[in-house]
């Protein structure tokens, strides 16, 4: 099994610059992470979009609509910001035989104490066992698109 992974921005990626004292979206790291774990299966990964999930627009879910669609994979993991996962999720429809899973973090990879690797293996092995279709694997929890919402409370997703 090969791999696609779509990086868009969003938590995962974000880095502090000491410089300005807030966080930018810096460069994919799901790639840095796979290569540390060392995975039984090749992946590609392509930055489509180096953003805020608050500020993608209807353009920018319409670019990642088209790039999963022209995709020659059939196992494609989007990392994406999570205020606007569902979002994009739900944007994601008609996929034939593919098999598309959204993941990201609450904290940026950067922290010692991240939830983004966790994320990521769990979306992973998510690909491995899900039907075709688009989903979203959050906290240790496999979401369809219209039955899960981002509860700032609590800080995960959770059903509706």
């Amino acid at each position: 099994m090969k791999i696609q992974i779509i990086t868009t921005g969003g938590t995962i990626d974000k880095v502090y610059f000491d410089a300005n004292s807030e966080y930018e979206i810096g460069g994919p790291v799901v790639g840095k992470i796979l290569e540390r774990m060392n995975p039984s299966f090749e992946f590609e990964v392509s930055q489509l979009l180096q953003k805020d999930s608050l500020d993608l627009t209807d353009e920018d879910r319409q670019l990642i609509c088209a790039t999963v669609t022209d995709s020659e994979h059939e196992h494609i993991l989007i990392t994406h910001g999570t205020d606007g996962m569902v979002a994009t999720a739900q944007a994601l429809k008609d996929l034939g035989q593919k098999r598309v899973v959204l993941t990201g973090s609450m904290k940026p990879a950067a922290f010692a104490e991240t939830d983004a690797i966790f994320n990521i293996g769990t979306a992973i092995g998510a690909l491995n066992a899900v039907a075709p279709g688009v989903y979203i694997m959050m906290n240790g929890q496999l979401f369809t698109p219209d039955e899960v919402f981002k509860n700032y409370e609590t800080k995960r997703f959770e059903n509706r």
